[in-house]
């Protein structure tokens, strides 16, 4: 079994709702297993302006699927809630669900289909406040722990709303 992180997101719509109904998705996935989630969080959007809040969450699964292959399941949950990627590469914009698939055990991979660890990750409080609430130890290849990375985040906007899984 490999331990992967997965991250939610969503400021369309009915966020808090949504987050909840693909955490109960992501316990339905084939030989996986949901084994945390973190609490919900408000953030400021990164990025483009002028767009409402977005509702963070971080959970883990064990699985024995390879990376690409769960994330093409993530892409099906995604669509299920009515995500549409954008043709023209424009990135951070609003959206009603969007999983990332952010460490697959501790592989590394730079291939432009799937990057682990999730690029920017690392620089992100809305990844790195719920990643820590569920695995504050956890070292990101190349990088640093999540709590030592979370500190230099400090300045990023960020609330947690909902103790306890999502």
């Amino acid at each position: 079994m490999t331990r992967s992180y997965v991250a939610l997101g969503a400021n369309l719509g009915e966020p808090i709702v949504t987050l909840r109904a693909a955490i109960a998705a992501l316990r339905e996935l084939p030989d996986c297993e949901l084994v945390a989630a973190s609490s919900l969080y408000r953030t400021a959007p990164v990025g483009l302006k002028y767009q409402p809040d977005f509702i963070n969450a971080v959970v883990a699964i064990d699985t024995v699927l390879p990376a690409p292959t769960l994330m093409n399941l993530l892409f099906r949950i995604e669509e299920r809630f009515g995500r549409q990627r954008a043709t023209n590469g424009a990135r951070n914009l609003a959206r009603t669900l969007d999983l990332d698939l952010l460490l697959h055990g501790d592989q590394t991979d730079t291939n432009p289909a799937l990057t682990l660890p999730h690029p920017r990750m690392h620089e992100r409080a809305f990844v790195l406040a719920p990643l820590a609430e569920i695995a504050p130890d956890t070292k990101i290849p190349g990088y640093a722990s999540v709590a030592e990375l979370l500190a230099s985040c400090h300045d990023q906007r960020i609330e947690r709303l909902v103790s306890g899984p999502a």
